[in-house]
């Protein structure tokens, strides 16, 4: 029996390993053959030789797209976003996660299912963008960020962490004469580091790969992000046969190259801040928090 039982897990093992790795491959396939195409001569790029290595050495691309300005501006527009979208997202799904946390809480019940109620029906996008319209926020950088504000996901998620944070934590704290608010900010807060890097991280992507939301409520092209910038440039692409195109930096370059490049750009950015929060969604937060 002890042998079929090491035998079965085994096989299990190597077959979660098969599956992962097959996922990698598939998950890696189109970022290795964007990045040969965008760094590949022209020759084969139109000629559709490339896979997943170069087939020599170009940067017209990504040259041509550094030197736009519409590339710049997306960049700027989109970390004013994050920055403030995030912050704003974590401050405001702190201080309803935290109340709601509490069983004590008057009317807690109630406001759940006003909450959980939103995840189920939405008001739609006309009623949305009148709303938008009324408040006079169509073309300022809050119609980019107060629609999204607070996840009602995300926000029980929070909130489901905080009711797991042992209550003789917050019983001590009281005992040396600490409040709510510092309670929160002291003990809490400082415990809750794994779930505020992860819900940020996501407000962060949500707001990153935002596009929508700028097509309808944002006018002016100084304030679009960087995200409406790709779409012009790779809907270029779309209209007619064109195989060489100069709308990126007044420069001729293959379109595919690119497009590809043009994407390669504003993915990466953010692709790079997962590793820096990854420890922390495995850590244990409660580890040696409470004794005995």
């Amino acid at each position: 029996m002890v042998k079929n039982r090491n035998g079965l897990s085994l096989l299990f093992d190597y077959a979660n390993v098969l599956v992962m790795a097959l996922l990698t491959c598939a998950m890696l396939f189109p970022f290795l053959h964007m990045a040969a195409v965008s760094i590949s001569d022209p020759g084969p790029v139109v000629a559709g030789r490339v896979a997943l290595w170069p087939k020599g050495l170009n940067f017209d691309a990504y040259a041509a797209v550094f030197q736009d300005k519409r590339i710049l501006i997306g960049y700027k527009n989109t970390l004013i976003y994050v920055v403030l979208g995030t912050t704003l997202s974590l401050f405001f799904s702190i201080l309803g996660a935290y109340p709601l946390s509490r069983r004590n809480l008057v009317f807690g019940r109630t406001f759940m299912m006003l909450i959980v109620f939103t995840m189920l029906f939405s008001g739609g996008l006309i009623p949305t963008y009148l709303v938008i319209r009324s408040y006079g926020l169509l073309d300022t950088i809050w119609a980019m960020v107060l629609p999204g504000l607070v996840s009602p996901y995300y926000l029980i998620v929070m909130r489901t962490f905080f009711q797991g944070i042992p209550r003789e934590l917050e019983e001590s704290g009281k005992i040396d004469g600490l409040s709510d608010w510092m309670i929160m900010l002291r003990i809490v807060l400082p415990l809750s580091m794994p779930v505020l890097l992860t819900i940020g991280l996501f407000y962060a992507v949500g707001i990153w790969s935002n596009f929508f939301s700028a097509l309808i409520f944002l006018r002016n092209e100084d304030l679009h992000p960087l995200q409406v910038m790709i779409r012009n440039i790779v809907m270029v692409g779309q209209v007619g046969d064109m195989t060489v195109s100069e709308s990126v930096g007044g420069r001729p370059v293959v379109l595919e190259s690119l497009k590809y490049a043009v994407i390669l750009v504003g993915t990466l950015p953010i692709l790079c801040v997962y590793p820096f929060i990854q420890k922390h969604f495995v850590q244990g937060v409660m580890i040696g928090s409470v004794k005995g």
